[in-house]
């Protein structure tokens, strides 16, 4: 495989899960550690990802590229109208989520809670009326902050309406992360909230990630794209309590 193409697959997976690990790069890859470490440099040495310890992320201000632009965007924009003025909110880590943030800029003041750098680094660099609470804990590859630390944090807060980017879903393991210690932070999270708002792309329908963080039927709402196939239309529609479709074609 040329490099063009390894770093092609490694720039589709950060901005579809928003960050890779090493050793998760060199068994899909079937590469070295070594090779990985040299992709990795040449993409941030073009501002395309950040290294970070163990592997890389999204440069901070960064959302999806590419196809998935429009997408994003207008999952972004669905989940910015379920934002109340004045209310208090928890951002999970994820793409879908950080271009929430940066949708959140000119809003009205917002109490915002996080365990994701990268939405915190977006908040902070955008308006400063919004007052964001980052959650401790230790760092994952992605910039989640997860372990007890963050877990006891969240457990502690009660929030109006947790938007979770969800890794994956299915009928039978519900919304999934795609790591043991991201799922016990989010699910914390979804505890600590009077409503749940699922942020989810038509390409994690039939994805499960490593845990469980909630049910279909948890969801009072699920965003998503009008690619969504109908088997999956109709699962989240029987399951969820709410299915908002947002438009992605020309028009909007």
């Amino acid at each position: 495989m040329l490099s063009q193409q390894r770093q092609a697959i490694i720039l589709d997976l950060v901005h579809r899960d928003g960050g890779v690990r090493l050793r998760d790069l060199m068994r899909r890859l079937g590469v070295s550690d070594m090779t990985v470490r040299r992709d990795l440099a040449d993409l941030a040495g073009q501002g395309l990802v950040e290294k970070v310890h163990g592997g890389a992320i999204l440069p901070v201000g960064a959302t999806a590229a590419g196809p998935q632009a429009g997408v994003v965007a207008a999952i972004a924009q669905h989940a910015l109208d379920l934002v109340e003025p004045g209310a208090a909110i928890a951002l999970s880590d994820g793409p879908l989520t950080a271009a929430l943030a940066e949708a959140l800029a000119d809003q009205p003041a917002t109490t915002i809670v996080t365990n994701s750098l990268r939405v915190a680094g977006i908040l902070h660099a955008g308006a400063a009326r919004h007052t964001v609470i980052l959650l401790g804990g230790v760092r994952e590859a992605s910039g989640a902050l997860v372990g007890p630390v963050a877990e006891t944090a969240a457990g502690r807060l009660n929030v109006d309406a947790l938007f979770l980017d969800a890794h994956g879903m299915t009928v039978r393991t519900g919304f999934t992360a795609g790591s043991l210690a991201a799922a016990g932070v989010d699910r914390r999270l979804v505890a600590s909230a009077r409503r749940l708002v699922v942020l989810a792309d038509h390409s994690r329908w039939g994805v499960t990630g490593i845990a469980t963080v909630a049910g279909l039927d948890e969801a009072d709402v699920v965003i998503t794209d009008d690619r969504l196939t109908d088997d999956a239309y109709v699962a989240l529609t029987d399951h969820a309590g709410r299915l908002v479709i947002a438009a992605t074609g020309p028009g909007g």
